[in-house]
């Protein structure tokens, strides 16, 4: 008789029921549309997935259960986000993947014909990804405000100066309950923009600062004619 090891025994906790939520293209055009850090409405996440309300209903159950969801109710509605920072992460994450290892004979979807809007500027949930925010943090680590550890992220002291003109209190960000600074693989770039705490906090500031904008379509951002005159002048010195 076959025996079936659990994720436990395998030493994966987890990892193939987190496969089997996101494996159902209803569940990933739920989520998908939820990378933006919006909270949706039930309703609106069951037109996305073009499914009846009872079967979203159900996806939307599991996803919650599972913990990649968070719920929220307000009133007589009910509203679901991502259920943290990491998890979108790891969304990008796998979205990144998905595309460098598509099957032969699903010809990939060339990274031009992603929007340029798209490509150029948008959150990845609660920071910055695209064009812009990959030349960035290579610019923040070339220049030795960041350094590298594998995948984690450590501010030097002239680093902790240049965010502190930028408003950010490094004491704080550090004290949060996530990763300080962390690689965040940027799908459209295939090379990382900075994640974690830090990235969030940047684009907050950022957006403080008027150098960039949310549009009214869903994760785009505008850089304004500010921010353009700020980034150029940080990724030349």
């Amino acid at each position: 008789m076959p025996i079936t090891l659990t994720d436990e025994q395998n030493h994966f906790p987890g990892l193939s029921r987190i496969g089997a939520l996101l494996a159902d293209p209803g569940r990933a055009a739920m989520l998908w549309s939820l990378m933006d850090g919006s909270a949706r409405p039930a309703g609106e996440l069951t037109m996305i997935a073009g499914l009846s309300p009872s079967a979203a209903s159900a996806h939307l159950a599991r996803l919650t259960d599972g913990g990649l969801l968070a719920l929220e109710v307000r009133g007589r509605h009910r509203y679901f986000r991502i259920a943290s920072p990491d998890i979108a992460a790891s969304i990008e994450a796998l979205a990144n993947v998905a595309q460098v290892s598509a099957p032969q004979r699903a010809v990939p979807r060339p990274v031009r014909t992603v929007p340029v809007d798209m490509r150029y500027a948008r959150t990845c949930y609660d920071h910055m990804a695209g064009e812009l925010s990959v030349r960035v943090f290579e610019r923040l680590v070339e220049r030795g405000l960041l350094t590298l550890h594998g995948s984690s992220l450590e501010a030097t002291t002239d680093g902790a100066a240049r965010f502190a003109e930028w408003g950010i209190d490094m004491s704080t960000q550090k004290s949060r309950r996530r990763r300080f600074a962390c690689t965040c693989p940027d799908w459209s770039e295939r090379r990382p923009h900075l994640g974690g705490a830090l990235g969030a906090a940047l684009l907050d500031s950022w957006s403080a600062h008027g150098w960039v904008e949310r549009t009214e379509r869903p994760r785009i951002l505008r850089i304004t004619p500010a921010g353009h005159r700020h980034f150029d002048a940080f990724l030349a010195a």
